[in-house]
Formats: C-alpha cells, structure tokens, sequence
C-alpha cells in the first residue's frame, strides 16, 4: 500500500489516498474537498478509485464527497452511529464554518466489519467519543491505521463538540488502538504520521 497525503479544506484535513501500485486501484480516505490538482493527480496516474471511507461525520472531513462522486461511482462508508451527522450540518458544524452540507447516500458499517477494496482489507474499529459513530480503520496485512480524529500524534481528538465524549474516546483507544503492534503506522485526520508504539509512550492522554 503506497498512503499519499494531502491537506485539503478549510481546517486543513487530511485527505488520503491507499494507492494498490500492482492495480492501480485505490481508495480515498477522508476527503474535506475535492481540489483540482488532486482529481488530475488521481487522472494522470491512472488511479482508479474504489471506495471512500469516512472517518466521521463532520463537514471537514465529508465535503469533498460530490466533487469524488461526480468522477467515480463508488461507494461511501461511514459508521452507522453518525449518520445523524452526515444529515444534520448543525451538528456536523457544517452550519457554522459554511452555508451548511448533509449527504445521504452513505453505507453504514460496523464494528469489525471489513471493507475489502483496491485489493486492500480495512477493518472497522469503533472509536466513539470525538463524535458517536468515531472509527478508524485498520489495514492489519499493511500494518497501517488511518486514525481519523480519534488519535493524534501526542493528542487526541477533541470531544466538546455536540455528542462528543472524552471518556468514551480514551476508552477506545486505550482498548482497540493501543493493543495493535507498535510498528503500526498512523495516519491522523489533521497534523503528521505517528506509530502506535510511540504513542503508548509519549501520548500525555492515555
């Protein structure tokens, strides 16, 4: 799995991509917008998207959504919990940085579920706290854990917004992401790349 990072919306979100080199499949993670120079990219390169996974429901992480959808017909997966978000831009906070967003066409997922697409296995894990339907997911033959807003590096998501829990997050990531191998490279919603291993040594949260 080749993982490209790019900064993207009005929060400076991280938007990836799970590039299959062999294929020339990929899946897109988390996209906050849909720039130009990223749908060139993805033309020039032959990359032919599978799958969009969402992190969570909140608008800097779900607003690129139309622009994706308009060049590929694929499927977008959320967690079942945050479907309330992705139609309600008052607690998507869509409503007070824009004029509002909501989507509707999303497949909800769950807990240990497993999203198998570009060749690659994402298993579900539940997270809740930075908002109820929280998930990152884990490509384990990759060793790679796209964190969302759940972990940071040296952080954690935030948990004062609407339905947010700061208990309940440290809970998760104490139970599902801090028993995965300290090789395990994360990939975080917003700032730099982290391990799992240095987390559990250097987190102040956990």
């Amino acid at each position: 799995m080749k993982v490209e990072k790019y900064v993207t919306g009005i929060i400076s979100t991280n938007c990836y991509l799970a590039i299959n080199e062999e294929t020339r499949q990929a899946v897109v993670i988390d996209p906050a917008a849909c720039p130009s120079y990223l749908m060139g990219h993805i033309k020039s390169e032959g990359l032919q998207i599978e799958a969009i996974l969402l992190t969570h429901g909140h608008f800097d992480h779900i607003m690129g959504l139309d622009g994706f959808l308009q060049e590929f017909h694929v499927p977008v997966y959320v967690h079942e919990e945050d479907e309330q978000l992705m139609t309600d831009p008052g607690l998507n906070q869509s409503g007070v940085y824009t004029s509002g967003y909501t989507f509707d066409g999303a497949t909800y997922i769950q807990e240990g579920q497993e999203i198998k697409a570009a060749g690659f296995a994402f298993k579900v894990l539940h997270t809740p706290g930075h908002t109820p339907g929280g998930v990152c997911y884990y490509a384990e033959a990759e060793k790679i854990l796209f964190s969302g807003d759940t972990l940071f590096q040296s952080s954690v998501g935030r948990t004062d917004f609407p339905l947010g829990s700061m208990s309940n997050l440290v809970r998760g990531i104490k139970e599902k992401l801090m028993v995965l191998p300290d090789e395990v490279l994360v990939y975080p919603g917003h700032m730099g790349e982290t391990t799992i291993g240095y987390e559990k040594s250097h987190n102040p949260f956990l």
